[in-house]
């Protein structure tokens, strides 16, 4: 409660696979009383507003159009999506509130812009919705949003696939929902789409969106509240939480990890090969001449993303640590190293017919060899810098 009046809950449902979203949203009206959808359709962008729509178990409530903001699609729905949520819970008719995100929309952004509002909201749960029969054809598409017509802005340079693999990885809860045999080519999921599914999504909680039963087990994991700042220290490459080895129904992830820095140039190199190795793989890595910047590592579709993710603990002064959350302190407390630190190689690969020993053997090619290690920082910093097109210059 706060200052009398009963906090509204809200879900975010999200998700690439349309079909199998709008059968999980109508499943919660279904079973959930009093709830409500609130969808933002940025398909409309083109023509310079987002429609907007609320509706019910009943049907269609109401509807409007929300203008660009800075020629951008979703940043009309951040503006327009909390004061839509506080209209809701004023007239105090509504058990929950789901917000049903657009295709390419990706819940990280929209959770904490809910959270932020505070009372009379609360943001209670997120979920993905997808359809295990596209989890493999998803990841490995490569299109650009744009080309697909699913781009939010119009300097959307995302692709199909990372955008599908972080609306995986960032929710607690993922539900699973068949799409249309015409969407899916008329195949259906089986152990290997399920075994890829689970090897991506350590953490989440699985629910099967089963249309027409009497309860559901969906609603209860979108009414068991949700923790923002937990879910952005799950998906941080200094302290993701990262699929563990495993090999099922041809399905394997692969764990490598080093103490040692990688070779820029050699690491360069070997780039093309380390992204298309694997359906998906993630993780943080270091570079003998970058010793204190953390780098990201992102790959799905055949795509790269290397980032610098700030500097590494070991980097930092003392008196800075206080301002790093606890779940990176904790993290870095693991597997901390005397010499260096936090500092380490530590990339997953998630694939069917994944080649572990040759994708060990690459990346260990890519390592300092003894000499180059033993010559010490200050030589490794005169190194080729062949990551400058990737990421910030030297400085």
């Amino acid at each position: 409660m706060s200052g009398g009046r009963a906090r509204l809950p809200v879900a975010i449902v999200s998700g690439l696979h349309a079909d199998a979203r709008r059968a999980a949203v109508d499943e919660i009206l279904r079973t959930v009383p009093g709830s409500v959808a609130l969808h933002h359709d940025l398909t409309s962008a083109v023509e310079g507003a987002v429609h907007r729509t609320v509706r019910d178990a009943e049907g269609l409530l109401s509807s409007g159009d929300a203008p660009l903001v800075n020629d951008c699609a979703c940043c009309a729905l951040r503006e327009d999506l909390v004061p839509e949520l506080l209209r809701l819970a004023e007239g105090g008719r509504h058990r929950l509130a789901v917000v049903e995100l657009w295709d390419s929309v990706e819940p990280q952004g929209m959770a904490p812009v809910i959270a932020a509002a505070g009372a009379p909201l609360a943001l209670t749960g997120v979920v993905t919705v997808v359809d295990p029969a596209l989890v493999l054809p998803y990841l490995a598409n490569g299109d650009d949003l744009a080309d697909v017509g699913l781009a939010a802005a119009r300097t959307d340079q995302r692709t199909v696939a990372d955008t599908f693999a972080r609306q995986l990885e960032y929710p607690t809860v993922i539900a699973l929902a068949d799409s249309s045999p015409h969407e899916q080519g008329g195949e259906a999921a089986d152990d290997t789409d399920h075994a890829l599914l689970t090897q991506l999504t350590p953490g989440a909680r699985k629910v099967r969106v089963e249309s027409g039963a009497p309860e559901s087990a969906l609603p209860a994991g979108l009414l068991a509240g949700f923790d923002v700042a937990a879910a952005a220290a799950r998906v941080h490459p200094a302290c993701a939480l990262l699929p563990q080895e495993c090999d099922e129904h041809g399905v394997s992830t692969f764990v490598w990890r080093s103490e040692r820095p990688f070779h820029p140039q050699r690491l360069y190199a070997a780039l093309e090969d380390l992204s298309c190795a694997a359906a998906r793989s993630r993780g943080r890595f270091w570079l003998a001449d970058r010793p204190d910047t953390l780098l990201s590592w992102e790959a799905a579709g055949g795509a790269l993303c290397v980032e610098s993710a700030g500097p590494w603990l070991a980097a930092l002064p003392d008196a800075a640590w206080e301002m790093v959350p606890a779940e990176r302190r904790l993290a870095a407390s693991v597997d901390w190293h005397p010499e260096h630190g936090d500092r380490c190689q530590y990339l997953t690969f998630t694939s069917p017919g994944l080649d572990r020993d040759g994708l060990s053997a690459l990346l260990d090619s890519c390592l300092l060899t003894d000499d180059e290690y033993a010559a010490g920082r200050d030589r490794w910093k005169q190194l080729p810098h062949a990551f400058d097109d990737l990421l910030d210059p030297v400085t």
